[in-house]
């Protein structure tokens, strides 16, 4: 069982909304995933937006919270020096604020995987040349 993953706004939505394309395989990898997930605010901020297209969404998100499946673990202040930083250095892709704290997050996690369905992880780096482990489709 996989634990210290960390969850991309992408797979919060596929697995929230059943009308998703990528809902059952994400529910499956899910099964092989140990709670909680680990994110950061900026997902949870861009997942409550998307959510509000979807019946119950933003209720179920909270859900999650509530039960511990979801945890928030990363603090902006104490990282924004080496947020700004990957910001910086992926402004061509362009990186968005919740994609660089996740890389932030697999940097302070070294045993972690991302599991999302963005393929710009697939550009991103951790520690400057370290490839991300990915939970992806």
């Amino acid at each position: 069982m996989l634990r210290q993953v960390i969850v991309d706004t992408s797979i919060l939505i596929a697995l929230i909304d059943q009308r998703d394309s990528h809902h059952e395989w994400a529910r499956q990898q899910l099964g092989g995933i140990a709670p909680p997930l680990l994110t950061c605010e900026a997902v949870i901020s861009e997942a409550w937006f998307l959510l509000k297209r979807v019946r119950n969404g933003r209720e179920a998100l909270l859900l999650l919270l509530e039960q511990d499946q979801i945890s928030v673990e990363f603090d902006l202040n104490t990282e924004l020096v080496s947020v700004v930083a990957l910001m910086r250095r992926y402004q061509s892709v362009p990186a968005a604020l919740a994609d660089a704290e996740l890389v932030r997050m697999a940097e302070l996690y070294p045993n972690s995987s991302v599991f999302t369905l963005d393929g710009n992880f697939q550009i991103y780096r951790k520690n400057r040349n370290i490839p991300i482990l990915l939970i992806t489709h």
